[in-house]
């Protein structure tokens, strides 16, 4: 039985350490891409191993009632693409929940898809910023009205297709607007460049291209920012989802702050993941990490020591490290990720929030967050404190793993990992000894 079925707060034991080995869920970065993909091939797809999660189960119902058949096997999912639009009439309806990257996948890939689309989803996600991408879709011919508010879902989007031509694209907010536009733009009329002016976490963009090219499309691009697709056909793959680094990251955190040893599986060294990077920083903090053949290990060797790092190319992973550095010996401090104020919360401010209410001190800056290691050298404090969510998938995991070394933390709704790791919490009890 799934533990996150259980809404009640989850009271995390201090004092023990992980230990043992650790198959992290599918990567759900991946998964995304390829169902996306699927969506726009013109014959079938089998992704194998994908991550099923609150997320990805919404794409799937999004990409059903965009006309694609799912038919589920028990290795995977097997996507046919629509044979033909849906009733145009009122607008076919796709609830795309908290998911911020399928509503901007789908924000995209909806415009070359005969139809007519209306693209919603929770309070939440009609927070999150989509005018840039918007603005860069209408440039090549994209038909898109903002239904309340400019620039926010919900979305009416008309599928009369994009003619192509060259767009200016401001990634600073997020490197989705891209990756959203590059596979939309293979199924263009006409040759589609694209200027980008900023852009942030860039690795993800990499994995984009990457999934490309396993479908068979070719981006060209030059050092200035300028990236070019052409009109392409392509056909559908079968494809295996690889494990997903994101999710790797918090058993590799837990061995190096309690002092075990973690074999995490399923990851390939040569992956374009950029949460992979991570282990770097644990490695820095003071933890050995090495691979083994196709595990990775990590081990606390004692101490951790904190570090300045710039995580624009990881922001998943800034509330991950943010949890280790009340116990780092030093000052960390977290920059380059402003854009996380428009998450499913707002991480800089949830973590400062949270760590200051279990005692520890934190500065929370525009664009990153300055921890002291007030806990390397001594006890942290014990009384009992809940912490919250924040309706936030990665800063209840995150959370708890300050509970594995300050006494007392409980997690509120900690349900709320569904959204990517349905099986964080099985997981975690199965490490701690």
């Amino acid at each position: 039985m799934n533990e996150t079925a259980d809404a009640a707060p989850r009271l995390i034991l201090a004092g023990r350490s992980a230990h043992g080995s650790l198959r992290p869920p599918s990567s759900k970065s991946l998964t995304q891409r390829y169902f996306n993909l699927a969506l726009l091939a013109t014959t079938p797809s089998v992704v194998q191993r994908p991550l099923l999660a609150e997320d990805t189960e919404a794409y799937l119902a999004g990409l059903a009632k965009m006309g694609c058949t799912v038919e589920r096997r028990r290795d995977g999912v097997r996507l046919r693409p629509p044979e033909r639009p849906p009733e145009r009439s009122a607008g076919v309806r796709i609830d795309c929940g908290a998911g911020g990257t399928m509503m901007r996948f789908l924000t995209a890939a909806a415009c070359v898809l005969p139809g007519s689309w209306i693209l919603d989803g929770s309070a939440r996600l009609r927070r999150r910023p989509l005018g840039p991408l918007v603005a860069a879709l209408r440039g090549l011919g994209g038909r898109i009205d903002c239904l309340e508010a400019l620039g926010r879902p919900p979305l009416r989007v008309s599928g009369d297709g994009l003619e192509g031509g060259r767009v200016k694209l401001d990634a600073g907010e997020s490197s989705q607007y891209l990756s959203a536009l590059l596979m939309a733009a293979s199924r263009a009329r006409g040759e589609v460049e694209i200027s980008v002016e900023r852009l942030t976490s860039a690795p993800y963009v990499e994995l984009t291209l990457a999934a490309l090219a396993e479908f068979g499309v070719e981006v060209e691009r030059s050092g200035d920012g300028l990236y070019r697709t052409r009109p392409t056909r392509f056909d559908g793959r079968e494809l295996a989802v690889e494990a997903d680094a994101s999710a790797a990251c918090y058993g590799g955190a837990a061995a190096a702050l309690t002092g075990g040893r973690v074999a995490i599986l399923g990851l390939r060294p040569a992956s374009r993941q950029g949460d992979l990077g991570f282990f770097e920083l644990l490695r820095r903090m003071g933890a050995e990490v090495a691979w083994q053949g196709d595990r990775l290990a990590v081990a606390g060797r004692g101490g951790l020591t904190a570090l300045t790092a710039d995580l624009s190319a990881m922001p998943d992973q800034v509330p991950t490290l943010a949890a280790l550095a009340p116990f780092a010996a030093g000052t960390t401090r977290i920059s380059g990720v402003p854009h996380l104020r428009f998450k499913e919360s707002d991480r800089l401010n949830a973590m400062s929030v949270e760590l200051g209410r279990l005692g520890a001190a934190v500065e929370e800056r525009p664009d990153g967050l300055e921890i002291p290691g007030v806990w390397a050298d001594q006890r942290p404090p014990g009384a009992p404190v809940e912490v919250s969510t924040h309706d936030d998938h990665r800063i209840a995991m995150s959370l708890a793993l300050v509970g594995l070394r300050r006494p007392g933390v409980s997690v509120a709704a900690p349900q709320v990992v569904a959204k990517s790791y349905p099986d964080f919490w099985r997981d975690l009890d199965r490490l701690l000894v």
